[in-house]
C-alpha cells in the first residue's frame, strides 16, 4: 500500500503530491519504480519513511519552494521513530533516478550514483500544525507499478509525437513564409532596374518624339 499526501505549500497554492510506502517491502517497489520527477527525502543516519515529492511540470529538485521542502522534511521526520522523538535533525532529498540499489542491501537500504546530488535540509523539531494539515490529505491506495509505469510511459511518448508534430509544423510554415519571401524579393527586383546616371532622363514630350 501507498500513502499519498497533498501539499498546498507552492507559491501559486496548486497542490503537490507526496508519497510514501506503508512499510519496508513496499519502499523496494517505490525504488525501482518511481518517476523521473520524483524527489526522495530520508532522515539522514536514522531509520525513516522513504518520503517522495512529484514535482509538477516546471519545477526542479534545485529549486524546490522552501515551504514545499519543509513539508517534505517534516512528513519524514513524524515517519520516523527514532527521528520523530529528536530535535535537531537532518533529512536529506535527492532526485529518485540518483538512488542506487545493490544486490547485498537490506531491505530499503539504498546509496546513491552521485554523492554531490544529495542536498540537505536541517529540521529543528517537530511541527505539528504541518504534520496534522498533511494528515488530514492522506489517501491510502493500492497501487499497480508495473501498470502505471506502462501508462506513463505510454502518456509521455504520445506527447513526445504531439510536440514533435507541431515542431514540424511550424517549421513547414516557416519554410513556407520563407519561400513566399524570397519569390517577393525576386518578382520585386524585375521592376527595380537601376538607372544609368550618365543618360539623360527624357520629358513626357521627349519621350513621345523618341517613340514616333
Amino acid at each position: 500500500m501507498v500513502l499519498f499526501f497533498s501539499s498546498n505549500a507552492t507559491a501559486d497554492g496548486l497542490p503537490v503530491t507526496i508519497y510514501m510506502g506503508k512499510d519496508k517491502v513496499e519502499n523496494e517497489d517505490l525504488i525501482k519504480y518511481a518517476w523521473p520527477q520524483d524527489v526522495w527525502f530520508h532522515v539522514d543516519k536514522l531509520s525513516s519513511a522513504h518520503v517522495y515529492l512529484r514535482m509538477p511540470d516546471g519545477m526542479n529538485w534545485e529549486a524546490i519552494p522552501q515551504a514545499v521542502l519543509v513539508d517534505c522534511a517534516q512528513l519524514v521526520k513524524a515517519n520516523s521513530i527514532e527521528g520523530n522523538k529528536k530535535d535537531n535533525i537532518t533529512v536529506i532529498y535527492t532526485p529518485a533516478d540518483n538512488l542506487k540499489k545493490q544486490g547485498d542491501m537490506a531491505v530499503g537500504q539504498v546509496a546513491f550514483h552521485n554523492d554531490k546530488r544529495v542536498k540537505r535540509i536541517h529540521v529543528a523539531k517537530r511541527e505539528n500544525p504541518i504534520v496534522n494539515r498533511l494528515n488530514k490529505t492522506k489517501v491510502e491506495k493500492q497501487v499497480d507499478h508495473e501498470q502505471e509505469r506502462i501508462e506513463r510511459v505510454k502518456k509521455e511518448n504520445a506527447e513526445k509525437r504531439a510536440q514533435a508534430a507541431q515542431r514540424k509544423k511550424e517549421e513547414a510554415e516557416l519554410a513556407r513564409q520563407r519561400a513566399e519571401e524570397k519569390a517577393a524579393r525576386s518578382y520585386d527586383s524585375l521592376f527595380n532596374v537601376e538607372e544609368d546616371p550618365d543618360v539623360p532622363k527624357l520629358t513626357g514630350k521627349a519621350i513621345e518624339e523618341d517613340f514616333m
